[in-house]
């Protein structure tokens, strides 16, 4: 393994939530990012928190905090510019903090499909999933360029760069999100 950072996306508002911190929402009595980190932990050599709000909180689970430099809550890709900006590998997995259900060889399956390729992609049938990435520290200075011009839209920023998209159709259900009091009470 040439080393990896994993990036668990922590920094957004949960507006779809009620304005809460998902990460920090109770799922199996649980902060929801405890199973984040649990299924992340072993695919990785070290972990970030990209997180803005309730710092404290997300030190208590032992990995570094970094929050976004890039102001107003822009998006996963703030997240991801924290992230890279902090990683010490050349490789940086980013998996979002309301995905308990995360692939467990997320990073292997990415890692054997990169090759050249700046990021490699999961995507199930044809619905990509762009915060589950192996991304290449190396577009660190091309995401900066594409964030102080004003860009926001991720599939925008990918459009510069070489991406495969890794088939994960065996494991669709891994990749659910949890964006609503909804969505948590049936996980």
């Amino acid at each position: 393994m040439n080393g990896v950072t994993g990036i668990v996306l922590a920094g957004g508002q949960g507006r779809r939530m009620g304005g809460v911190d998902k990460g920090l929402q109770l799922l199996h009595g649980k902060p929801m990012i405890a199973a984040v980190l649990a299924r992340l932990a072993p695919q990785v050599d070290e972990i970030l928190i990209n997180a803005n709000q309730n710092l404290e909180a997300y030190v208590q689970f032992g990995h570094r905090v970094v929050p976004d430099t890039v102001g107003g809550f822009a998006g996963p890709l703030a997240g991801l510019h924290a992230g890279l900006s902090a990683a010490s590998h050349p490789l940086v997995l980013t998996v979002p903090c309301d995905s308990p259900f995360l692939p467990l060889d997320l990073f292997s399956r990415l890692e054997n499909e990169m090759n050249q390729n700046d990021l490699a992609v999961a995507k199930t049938g044809d619905q990509p999933h762009p915060v589950f990435a192996l991304v290449r520290s190396s577009v660190l200075q091309n995401l900066e360029n594409f964030l102080a011009a004003g860009g926001r839209k991720i599939d925008a920023w990918y459009a510069s760069l070489k991406v495969i998209e890794v088939p994960f159709d065996d494991e669709t259900d891994a990749f659910r999100n949890i964006n609503t009091r909804e969505e948590l009470d049936s996980a």
